[in-house]
């Protein structure tokens, strides 16, 4: 049987059986082919001779972009040809930072077709992300938009430079020029599913981010779990409200919706605007939804009701979703907004699937494929009604990261005692139901983007009115949280709003937009006898609201 067959016969089993979950899980064998390479065993045999519509994207000005499943299939492959003749190479490192523009999914799909490894990254970056990431990357490419070219000034390192759009400023490579090259591709030899693919850097606790590797197989084919999660259909039309460079992108805006031959389609915009939205998704047909909860919050402020047909299917993921919101939704739509929980490191390990009974608060049942289990978070025995959310490597998911690259003590410690620990925290029912707690750690959500406290705390500490920092979760109403600072001033200089707007400042400058400082407060922070600050103190202290806090909207 070839990897095809394969792919496709698993992938099949999973549509066959999509509102049936105990046939689903209790049937269902991951494909494990030898050699695998999604984008020239599944994607190019399914756009053969086929005119419809694989992206269909929506400018805010009106303008369309659409693109067959055919013409995907060449363009791509033309870019390939070009990009080799540009010097990449199988497993060199190719930095992709674009908007959700069409160059954003050839670019994926070349990369696939030479076997070069993608690290994604959002056009929210600024050189100091980027200069970590092709050091630690090692980076041997770069793709980026015309527009963002100028932040690779201070980026040090002999990697290609190609631009996307515009006029290409000396140096850099115009990408448009790929589409001269030959429409046939021959690749230089056969993938093993095992082969690196992608690399995301995540926040985490430490000093600088992880760096979450994936492979042919275990994005690609751990997908289809995630296809079988949001209830996908061939001739499906699917909008997923995801930035690109975030693992949620390639989630749901290229593996689950092309496993299931569906449409991806998008809206661009730059201030979110429901009604338009609505308007959009009306004007498509829009089957399928997914969105964060940012957005769902959002929505709900809007007239529900401007939407004249529903979709199908509506998801949620990111973080768990408000049965407020959800009931909202329901009463508007008459469709129920089902959650889902996964991590970059995988794919949806737990959700609620089309067919499954609902409990309002959670966040389903484990995927098929996926054994799950809770995790004493004393002696890490399995067993318990709560505690740390693992995956059972006995029988190990395709679905998951091949580890942390670059860090085998962090991956043997995620990996420990055959499980894979997640580092979050949930309780489980006697159905098998599990409800999300929260973090083991110190990361907090922020308009549905990871925070890591101490690259915050690094950050500010660089500013000379800083010397100690703490960063913990404020409230929001529409974020959910924001980042809230706790500062000890150095020595000669006072508390007050000239240093506030100062820190401020700083922190618009060093850190991307999701991450900047939005509370401030100073004041001598708390600590253990062994000197560690008692974040516990400072996120319970934020909740009760201080009159000593200052706010970033205050000084623009």
């Amino acid at each position: 049987m070839t990897a095809t067959e394969m792919f496709r016969g698993a992938r099949d089993f999973l549509l066959e059986h999509r509102e049936d979950y105990a046939t689903a899980c209790r049937g269902f064998d991951w494909p494990r082919p030898e050699h695998f390479n999604w984008a020239l065993d599944w994607f190019d045999v399914i756009a053969a001779g086929n005119d419809r519509t694989a992206l269909h994207i929506v400018e805010e000005d009106g303008a369309e972009t659409r693109l067959s499943f055919a013409e995907l299939a060449e363009r791509s492959t033309r870019v390939a040809r070009w990009l080799r003749d540009r010097g990449v190479a199988a497993e060199d490192r190719v930095l992709v930072m674009l908007g959700n523009q069409a160059e954003l999914w050839e670019t994926a799909l070349a990369a696939m077709k030479l076997r070069a490894v993608v690290i994604p990254a959002t056009p929210l970056l600024g050189p100091a992300d980027l200069r970590d990431r092709v050091e630690r990357g090692r980076v041997k490419h770069v793709i980026v938009r015309a527009a963002d070219t100028a932040k690779f000034d201070d980026v040090p390192g002999a990697y290609t430079r190609i631009s996307v759009g515009g006029l290409p400023e000396e140096g850099w490579e115009p990408y448009e020029d790929g589409y001269a090259a030959p429409a046939d591709f021959v690749p230089d030899g056969p993938t093993l599913a095992d082969d690196p693919l992608m690399l995301y850097f995540t926040s985490g606790t430490t000093a600088r981010p992880k760096l979450v590797e994936h492979t042919h197989t275990s994005y690609p084919v751990g997908h289809l779990a995630t296809m079988y999660w949001i209830g996908l259909k061939p001739g499906d039309v699917h909008l997923n409200i995801s930035s690109p460079g975030w693992a949620k992108h390639a989630w749901s805006n290229l593996f689950a919706p092309w496993n299931a031959e569906a449409t991806v389609f998008i809206v661009n915009y730059d201030r979110f605007d429901a009604s338009r939205l609505m308007a959009e998704m009306d004007r498509v047909g829009v089957t399928t939804f997914c969105a964060p909860p940012t957005v769902w919050r959002m929505l709900i402020q809007a007239d529900l009701g401007r939407l004249q047909s529903p979709p199908r299917e509506v998801v949620a993921a990111g973080e768990p979703l408000n049965p407020e919101v959800i009931e909202q939704v329901r009463r508007a739509w008459g469709v129920t907004v089902r959650d889902g929980f996964g991590q970059t490191e995988t794919a949806v390990q737990v959700s609620n699937s089309p067919g499954q009974r609902l409990k309002t608060g959670s966040m389903g049942r484990p995927s098929p494929g996926f054994r799950v289990e809770l995790l004493d978070p004393v002696s890490g025995a399995p067993g318990v009604d709560e505690g740390e959310i693992a995956l059972d490597l006995s029988d190990r998911p395709v679905g998951l990261m091949t580890g942390y690259h670059g860090d085998p003590d962090r991956t043997a410690e995620a990996m420990a005692g055959g499980y894979y620990r997640t580092g979050d925290i949930a309780t489980r029912d006697e159905e098998g139901y599990l409800t999300y707690i929260g973090r083991s750690d110190d990361v907090f959500k922020a308009s549905d983007y990871k925070v890591s406290p101490f690259e915050l705390e690094s950050a500010l500490l660089e500013h000379e009115a800083v010397a100690e920092a703490a960063v913990v979760p404020a409230p929001d109403a529409l974020r959910l949280a924001v980042p809230k600072a706790y500062v000890v001033l150095a020595e000669g200089w006072e508390p007050g709003p000239g240093t506030a707007k100062a820190i401020f400042e700083h922190s618009r400058q060093v850190l991307a937009p999701y991450k900047r400082i939005r509370r401030l407060e100073f004041g001598a922070l708390p600590k253990t006898v062994s000197g560690k600050i008692r974040r516990i103190e400072l996120r319970e202290a934020t909740a009760a609201g201080s009159a000593d806090e200052y706010r970033e909207e205050d000084f623009r």
